[in-house]
């Protein structure tokens, strides 16, 4: 019997930690955007993931080539950003989980008018994750957009 729940607590204890690991992915996600710090990213995502972010106006490729746009894009666009998540979903399949994340992400930019406007996007980020060498990490993000404000 003691044997049983020594297995059973290690691998609640497992998928506790692999679901805390992922939620570090999210955050440190919406952390790189908001922050401008593109480097950052490299910790989200495999070298060879794919993102489309085509719901909200933007591109779908490659990170190699989504990582550069963001950090051309956003900051001409919207100097300032600041994610908001909440209700993530975590199903783990083993070395891999399809996670899914609700957000809200109000942006202030150019009215065109010499003042601004508040620009707000809530939708959720679906990401199919997979543990490599260097943990979680992104294999896929598509951006679903559920609602959008004053675009």
């Amino acid at each position: 019997m003691f044997q049983f729940c020594a297995i059973l607590r290690s691998v609640d204890l497992q998928e506790l930690s692999d679901r805390a690991e992922i939620t570090d992915v999210l955050v440190r996600y919406t952390r790189a955007i908001d922050t401008g710090d593109w480097d950052r990213l490299d910790t989200v995502f495999t070298p060879d993931a794919r993102i489309d972010y085509t719901e909200s106006g933007g591109i779908a490729g490659g990170f190699p080539e989504v990582k550069p746009w963001l950090a051309e894009m956003l900051p001409a666009f919207f100097p300032l950003r600041m994610h908001t998540l909440g209700q993530v979903e975590i199903r783990l399949d083993g070395d891999a989980a399809e996670v899914s994340a609700y957000f809200h992400n109000p942006m202030p930019m150019d009215d065109g008018h010499g003042g601004s406007k508040l620009v707000e996007i809530g939708g959720l980020y679906h990401h199919s994750m997979r543990r490599t060498a260097d943990g979680w990490r992104s294999v896929r993000l598509r951006e679903e957009v559920v609602w959008k404000q004053n675009i």
